[in-house]
């Protein structure tokens, strides 16, 4: 299961915020055991990008050290 503050993965892409599938978030809520979350994408800088609710299957846990974080610039 998520927990509140861990890192999870966007599986979807929401255009009208700007996010893409595998962009990195942190949940910040979790709803009803695990239905949804609340989840903050910032900036490397440290701003807020969205702070979106999210069903279940559109964020996944990360992979720990079997994964390799990346960067892109917000169009």
């Amino acid at each position: 299961m998520i927990n509140e503050l861990d890192t999870v993965v966007l599986t979807t892409d929401i255009p009208e915020h700007h996010l893409k599938s595998g962009d990195v978030g942190t949940v910040v809520l979790v709803y009803n055991n695990g239905e949804a979350y609340e989840v903050e994408f910032v900036s490397t800088d440290g701003n807020t990008i969205a702070l979106k609710t999210l069903k279940a299957e559109m964020v996944r846990p990360t992979f720990g050290s079997k994964e390799i974080l990346h960067v892109r610039e917000i169009v």
